[in-house]
C-alpha cells in the first residue's frame, strides 16, 4: 500500500508521459497494457531455475511488467487530457487490469519457480479479492478503496525487483532461503498472506463506512 499512497507525488511524472500519447485512444493503451501483462506472464512461465542464467527470461518478464504498469497508469490520464473519459473506458480499464493480474501472477504460479500449486492459488485468490473489495466499494457508492497492506502498485514493484534478485541468486547455488524455497515462491506466499489480509481490511472498512453513515 506504500506506493498507492504516493499517487499524488507520481502524478506529475505520469501526466508528462501521458501528454506524449494524447493522440492515441486511451482504450488502445489499456489493451496494450494487458498485452504486455500476457507477455510478462509468458516469460515468467517459460523461465526456469536451470536455464535462467542462459536465457535471462526473468529480465525480459520484468521489462513487460514495467510496461504493463506504465500503460495502465497513463491510460486514464490520457483519457482525461484528451477529454475522452467514459464509464465504458473505466470499466474496460478495471476489467483488463484483472486479466493482467492473472496473466502475470498466474504465469509465475505455473512456472518452475513455484513448486507448490497451493502457493500460487492462494496468491491469485488474495490478489483478486483485494481488487474486488476495492472496486466493489466504488460500485456501492463509496469511492474506490485503496486501503490495506498490499495494493497493485506494490505488487507490480515487487514483481520487478524480486525476479532480478532471483536471477542473481542463481549464481550462488549454495545460498538457501528458509525452507529452501525460491525467492519467487516467498513473493507468492507474501502475496497470498498480505493479499487476503488486505481484502479483509477493505471489507471491514467498507462495512464501517455504512455503519457511520446510517
Amino acid at each position: 500500500m506504500v506506493l498507492d499512497n504516493q499517487r499524488k507525488n507520481i502524478d506529475p511524472v505520469l501526466n508528462s508521459i501521458a501528454k506524449r500519447f494524447i493522440k492515441i485512444n486511451p482504450n488502445v493503451l489499456s489493451w496494450l497494457s494487458v498485452l504486455f501483462a500476457f507477455l510478462a506472464g509468458l516469460f515468467f512461465y517459460l523461465s526456469s531455475p536451470k536455464l535462467e542464467l542462459n536465457n535471462f527470461y526473468l529480465f525480459i518478464a520484468v521489462i513487460f511488467v514495467f510496461l504493463n504498469g506504465l500503460f495502465d497508469a497513463i491510460d486514464g490520464k490520457v483519457a482525461k487530457l484528451a477529454h475522452k473519459t467514459s464509464k465504458r473506458g473505466d470499466f474496460l480499464d478495471h476489467a483488463l487490469d484483472r486479466y493482467a493480474d492473472i496473466f502475470i501472477v498466474g504465469g509465475l504460479a505455473l512456472s518452475s519457480w513455484c513448486r507448490y500449486p497451493s502457493i500460487g492459488l492462494l496468491a491469485i485468490i488474495g490478489m483478486l479479492l483485494t481488487s474486488y473489495m476495492g472496486t466493489q466499494a466504488q460500485a456501492v457508492g463509496i469511492k474506490r478503496n485503496y486501503s490495506g497492506l498490499l495494493g497493485r502498485a506494490d505488487r507490480l514493484a515487487l514483481l520487478m525487483i524480486a525476479p532480478i534478485i532471483q536471477h542473481y541468486l542463481q549464481y550462488y547455488s549454495n545460498f538457501k532461503l528458509p525452507l529452501e524455497l525460491y525467492l519467487l515462491e516467498w513473493i507468492l506466499i507474501y502475496f497470498a498472506i498480505m493479499g487476503n489480509i488486505t481484502a479483509v481490511q477493505r471489507f471491514y472498512s467498507t462495512l464501517r463506512f455504512f455503519k457511520k453513515n446510517k
